[in-house]
């Protein structure tokens, strides 16, 4: 009889940690499977000085850090060494003529993906226009999209309504945006967000 009670014993801690497992899992996928896509601009930067890693690139690595998410950075040499002062006018001179700068290599495949985070700085009330090249170039239709920004007072400025607009298509969530000057330091921050998205880490 004792032998009896420790195998129906055994028998319901297995079962116990077998469903366990099996929710956290359900848990962690809760958002399908997740890319970044983003711009990061290394160099001279506003209130950060001249950085070997960009201050978007450092909130990408958290997010994927946090949740497993693949990583797609998007890449181009036009603003390579150039002075805070000159990149502004620049930025601002791409805006304002709808100017749609090339990026470097293709665009990614997102067929599998079910979200895609889409990061980048603030230029002139919105992302860099190297963005919207790509945006032109991929298709997020039905997926869950969820934008955020790193800025200097921006805010999300607005590059959620960018976003939707360029993919009326997708669930385009309202966002995040977080100070160029605290991603180094508020890791926590990136957290209680996706947290509060629903999100769960790896």
């Amino acid at each position: 009889m004792k032998l009896k009670s420790i195998i129906i014993a055994a028998v319901g801690l297995f079962l116990t940690t077998g469903c366990n497992s099996q929710n956290k899992q359900v848990k962690q996928t809760n958002m399908g499977k997740s890319i970044v896509i983003f711009f990061s601009h290394a160099g001279d930067n506003y209130a950060v000085g001249n950085i070997k890693v960009g201050n978007t690139k450092i909130m990408a690595d958290y997010i994927s850090e946090i949740t497993g998410a693949d990583q797609y950075e998007i890449v181009t040499h036009k603003y390579d060494g150039m002075a805070y002062g000159p990149l502004t006018k620049l930025a601002q001179e791409e805006a304002n003529k709808g100017e749609l700068p090339p990026y470097e290599g293709k665009a990614p495949d997102l067929a599998k993906y079910d979200t895609v985070f889409i990061g980048g700085p603030v230029w002139w009330g919105t992302y860099p226009q190297v963005m919207f090249t790509l945006f032109k170039d991929i298709n997020l239709d039905g997926k869950t999209v969820i934008p955020f920004t790193t800025h200097e007072g921006s805010g999300l400025a607005s590059c959620v309504s960018d976003v939707k607009k360029a993919f009326p298509k997708a669930n385009v969530t309202k966002g995040f945006a977080i100070y160029g000057h605290e991603v180094r330091t508020e890791r926590a921050k990136v957290e209680k967000w996706l947290k509060e998205l629903g999100i769960s880490g790896t």
